[in-house]
């Protein structure tokens, strides 16, 4: 049994059946699998993951019972084998149907013929599938194409034109540049970028943030350089809040919502590792990865703890000179990263998550000293988790003033979906 797309199985039945992380299943499931090659079983991971919806459109031309009732081992190795016919042109079509079919022998005994009936059929008749109508409903059509749930759609049509928002989902399709940062207290940017270079690595400068780099290369995360602190991985959204944010050497700052730690560990760079930082997470086995991250990158300022951040401490009320609430969100704008999130049913967590996050905001505001700045962030594409938390939180709270805020969107930007608000306490 070919190695690669065994892997590739198994990750993708972690994210359907247990609703894994997909980078977190991959990584363990190549750790597990010792695939040939990495990026075969990246690419197909994540490419069934970005396309689920339209695979299923088309696996549901040649079954009778909707493909949503079938078990998930039938539905994970036919996606697998029609995306590899669509997508992959590296893979002979021949190819792609006799190792499904061996896949279907092993995990999915007795549906092996099925599997091989619907794969042959669809070599067979596959071009001929048109979408659904555009012009009769534009929502289930984009659903469809671009694989994302209709809701997800409607809401961003209701907010951009149509052809924004069609270029929107299919820049949520495509692979993101890997970006890092160099770590501030060991290494300078430029000496960063030559140290890469000269060990083969692919560099470029970042498009918003001076200190980014955007890199290409393989097993960058496991070079010295990592594991000595020389650098982070980090989307140059990340790095624009703590850039809005502004620290300073010698300031005190919370970070209430704070792991894993990538913003944290960045503001201690920028404060020269001088100063004060406390990171601040509801689950305590999260902030093992900010203690983690602090010790590889040699920062000493950080001081973290586990508190629910709707909970006021009031010891700390009027102490921080900055502020950052990098609230929980739906995460609509690091699809490129966690295509899984695209398919998000929107229930009531997801209804009721603007309630909770104008909770912490107006929380944390209480720490920020006079002439203090607090910043809020979410990693989505939401009115109704961005400004409109913002507008609610101004009303309720005017002794804090908008200074500043911006909506980076992966189309316009190349950058993950980020919202950042800079407010200031008069």
């Amino acid at each position: 049994m070919d190695a690669n797309r065994k892997t590739a199985y198994f990750t993708l039945m972690d994210v359907e059946g247990k609703k894994s992380y997909s980078n977190l299943a991959l990584n363990h499931q190549v750790i597990v699998g010792r695939p040939d090659s990495v990026a075969f079983v990246r690419q197909l991971v994540y490419g069934v993951l970005e396309n689920k919806l339209y695979l299923d459109y088309l696996i549901q031309q040649y079954v009778k019972n909707p493909v949503e009732n079938m078990r998930n081992c039938e539905k994970t190795i036919l996606r697998m084998g029609i995306y590899q016919i669509r997508f992959m042109e590296s893979v002979p079509s021949y190819a792609a149907v006799n190792e499904s079919v061996i896949l279907a022998k092993r995990f999915c005994r007795g549906k092996e013929g099925f599997i091989n009936g619907v794969l042959r059929n669809y070599l067979r008749t596959g071009d001929e599938i048109k979408l659904p109508n555009h012009e009769e409903d534009e929502v289930e059509y984009l659903s469809i194409k671009y694989s994302y749930a209709p809701w997800i759609v409607k809401m961003w049509l209701e907010n951009y034109e149509s052809s924004f928002t069609e270029e929107l989902l299919g820049a949520g399709n495509q692979t993101p540049d890997l970006v890092i940062r160099p770590n501030l207290l060991k290494i300078t940017r430029d000496d960063l970028w030559s140290k890469l270079e000269e060990k083969g690595y692919g560099v470029k400068e970042g498009n918003l943030i001076s200190d980014s780099l955007h890199v290409k290369g393989q097993e960058l995360l496991s070079d010295p350089l990592f594991k000595n602190g020389m650098f982070s991985v980090m989307d140059e959204s990340s790095m624009m809040v703590v850039s809005m944010l502004a620290p300073l050497p010698g300031e005190f700052i919370m970070d209430v919502c704070a792991a894993p730690g990538g913003k944290t560990i960045y503001m201690a760079e920028k404060m020269g590792n001088d100063g004060k930082i406390i990171a601040q997470d509801i689950y305590r086995r999260k902030l093992n990865l900010v203690n983690q991250e602090a010790k590889r990158n040699g920062t000493t300022i950080v001081q973290v703890r586990a508190w629910d951040a709707t909970r006021l401490d009031s010891s700390l009320e009027e102490k921080a000179d900055r502020v950052l609430v990098d609230a929980p969100c739906s995460g609509l704008g690091v699809l490129r990263r966690k295509p899984e999130i695209k398919y998000k049913k929107y229930d009531s967590e997801m209804r009721d998550l603007p309630l909770k996050q104008l909770e912490i905001l107006l929380t944390s505001a209480s720490y920020v000293k006079r002439n203090g700045v607090l910043v809020y962030s979410t990693c989505t594409i939401n009115p109704e988790e961005n400004h409109r938390v913002v507008l609610e939180f101004l009303k309720r709270n005017p002794l804090f003033e908008k200074e500043e805020s911006i909506q980076l969107l992966p189309n316009v930007n190349d950058t993950d979906g980020f919202y950042i608000c800079r407010m200031k306490r008069k």
